[in-house]
């Protein structure tokens, strides 16, 4: 696609009406449009899934399904793949996802960032691959060209990094950042995601940041087995909580709540995790 007066390397630029003009005046920051939630899905289809997949796939994690599932989502709602900075609003060109990685599940280890971009034609065989083989090179102290410019900073004093911060601001304002730098750059992806559950906690609230262009960042919790009243029957299920922070300006309420709505659908319906990312799904409700 031919780049036009306007848009930035990794997105075009979008028309926007009066009131949107003006609302980007009084609330300029992407922390004070922040909306968020806290949703507890059901994710005994995606467990008994899990549980056969693993059979021939010891590879296979959790993460890797929830990474797959929020991608469909991300292809079938692309006003999900939009951003506002410097007061403009843009069409994403990719599809990122990207998260933090400990390179030793100890208290003191270190953490390398990963932005992984989402293919079109991806499944969830694709992502497993790309995901295990991103945290692969962690383990292994392979950082991307971010985290070692971000280590190299550190041998400066307080001032100088206010001044580098500012200057790295104005230039990521203007799309003038290093492509290099912004393809690593967890805020500069589509979704943020934190994988709580490997660590055994809920899903929480977490906030977004004025740098970069990430819109969305999501936390998965522990999957745990809980005890519900179904068609009066008490019968054991699997439930997981997802912590979910949105730019507001990106779309509307009702949008957001049809993409949640989607999200718990593909995961009530594993199999659709192994169709290609971009594939239409349409919600099938139960007679």
């Amino acid at each position: 696609m031919k780049k036009k007066l306007g848009d930035r390397r990794d997105g075009t630029r979008l028309k926007s009406g009066g009131f949107e003009k003006i609302w980007n005046c009084l609330k300029s920051k992407r922390s004070e449009n922040e909306v968020h939630m806290l949703k507890e899905i059901d994710v005994t289809e995606l467990k008994k899934y899990y549980d056969d997949k693993k059979k021939d796939d010891e590879k296979l994690t959790y993460f890797h399904l929830f990474a797959t599932a929020i991608s469909k989502v991300m292809y079938n709602k692309p006003l999900l793949n939009r951003f506002v900075i410097n007061g403009r609003k843009y069409a994403r060109n990719d599809v990122t996802l990207s998260f933090v990685a400990k390179t030793e599940f100890t208290d003191n280890a270190g953490e390398l960032f990963t932005v992984l971009k989402i293919d079109k034609n991806d499944t969830v065989s694709s992502i497993s691959k790309k995901i295990f083989g991103d945290v692969k090179k962690i383990r292994n102290n392979e950082g991307s060209k971010t985290d070692n410019f971000m280590d190299s900073l550190r041998i400066f004093p307080k001032f100088i990094i206010k001044i580098i911060v500012m200057v790295i601001r104005f230039l990521d304002n203007h799309d003038l950042l290093p492509k290099d730098l912004t393809d690593g750059s967890i805020y500069h992806s589509s979704v943020l995601l934190s994988n709580l559950g490997s660590i055994h906690c809920d899903g929480i609230y977490h906030n977004l940041t004025n740098f970069g262009t990430n819109s969305i960042v999501v936390t998965i919790g522990e999957i745990k087995e809980v005890v519900k009243v179904i068609d009066g029957e008490f019968k054991k299920r699997y439930v997981c909580q997802f912590g979910i922070t949105l730019d507001e300006r990106i779309a509307d309420g009702v949008y957001f709540a049809k993409c949640v709505n989607l999200l718990e659908y593909i995961l009530n319906n594993p199999s659709l995790l192994e169709d290609r990312v971009d594939d239409k799904v349409d919600i099938v409700k139960d007679k």
